[in-house]
């Protein structure tokens, strides 16, 4: 009879399984109605039904292994056994409601009024500046300081953020939502994601911008503080895009030292006077090789991010700092080709540090009351 005793309620299975979160969704699972059943047995073992929202889950094995981690911490469980079934259509509508908030149609929430996610459009004039990798590396370095971060790969013809990021998985698709994966803490959605090995996309513009579109509704964010959006170099479709469906993203604008690269960054930074959006500032790559002696190499010149920062100050008659200069670094390359990033990876380094001081800046950069709901009413007469 004492070990009768011992034996955990079953309401306190559920209160242990209320601490396990789908791992893509990243809500408790008795939240989301994914705990079908639960059973104890008089010999201490502990049945666990558990719904898998789809058949081919990519982390079937997580939740498994949470599940009985969770219930095995109870007093006197002696063993956990979980089965896995699959939702039914009718219950992926409603999950699908209620995290949609009932809405039939997808939505953009980053567009929506109440929303207080930071959107940040990394662009430049040209590529081979390093904007991919800039990218990569603040998500990480914001994720690292706790902020919920997302990438959106918004360079259709060259993705390449999934590699640099380490996100080798795969989107899994809950009834009308794509559930995106994760590295280092950063959801990522990427084209490259949808088509086979190295196969091109050879698409106009209207495609280009109905894939945007789908990222930016389609995918289940969750609740953002930052979305990153690299987007392609120039000003082409995807810029206009972009301003079209989320008219409150800020731009950041990626250059190099180099005279030739910055009159051309400008470009694209002077973009926001036509789709009136806000340049969160200028970030300056490959500034300079660090030499044996302490001396600094200048490989692309020098100014080219002060240029173009005060260049765009008078352009868009506001402050455009310069956020910060990176080093040239050989290890930047190499980690983005071992989706390891660099702030993660050799967080010591100048070129990380520089990094993270810029990650920080835009992290903790006050926010406008632009959406944001105030707590007055009109005086009386």
């Amino acid at each position: 009879m004492a070990n009768v005793k011992l034996l955990p309620a079953v309401d306190d299975v559920h209160k242990a399984l209320s601490g396990v979160q789908d791992p893509e969704i990243k809500r408790p699972i008795t939240e989301l109605g994914m705990v079908k059943n639960v059973s104890v047995g008089e010999d201490g073992i502990v049945a666990v039904e558990v719904y898998l929202t789809v058949a081919g889950c990519p982390l079937r094995d997580k939740i498994t292994a949470d599940v009985t981690a969770a219930v095995k911490a109870l007093e006197g469980v002696r063993d956990v056994r979980v089965t896995l079934d699959v939702m039914s259509d009718a219950q992926r509508t409603e999950l699908r409601k209620s995290l949609r908030g009932g809405a039939e149609e997808p939505v953009i929430p980053f567009a929506q009024p109440g929303s207080l996610t930071r959107v940040y459009c990394v662009a430049s004039g040209k590529g081979g500046v390093g904007k991919s990798s800039v990218t990569v590396n603040l998500a990480v370095a914001m994720a690292a300081r706790g902020l919920s971060v997302g990438i959106v790969d918004a360079d259709i013809y060259g993705h390449s953020i999934p590699r640099m990021l380490g996100a080798d998985g795969k989107p899994t698709q809950v009834e009308k939502m794509i559930m995106p994966p994760q590295a280092h803490g950063v959801k990522v959605i990427s084209i490259g994601m949808f088509t086979p090995g190295n196969t091109p996309v050879v698409w106009r513009g209207p495609m280009l911008h109905r894939a945007l579109q789908q990222f930016l509704a389609d995918v289940f964010w969750g609740d953002l503080d930052v979305l990153l959006l690299d987007l392609p170099p120039g000003t082409g479709d995807i810029a206009i895009s972009v301003a079209q469906l989320v008219p409150n993203a800020e731009i950041l604008v990626v250059t190099t030292p180099q005279q030739a690269a910055a009159e051309v960054a400008e470009r694209a930074g002077s973009i926001a006077l036509q789709t009136r959006q806000r340049v969160a500032g200028v970030i300056e790559n490959m500034s300079w090789l660090e030499m044996p002696d302490g001396s600094r190499m200048e490989v692309f010149g020098s100014g080219g991010g002060s240029a173009v920062a005060e260049s765009l100050t008078k352009a868009v008659g506001a402050d455009v700092p310069l956020l910060g200069q990176v080093p040239l670094d050989p290890r930047l390359r190499e980690n983005g080709d071992t989706g390891t990033p660099i702030v993660t990876a050799v967080p010591e380094s100048a070129a990380a540090q520089v990094l993270t001081e810029v990650a920080q800046k835009l992290s903790v950069r006050s926010r406008g009351l632009a959406g944001r709901l105030l707590n007055v009413s009109p005086a009386g007469r």
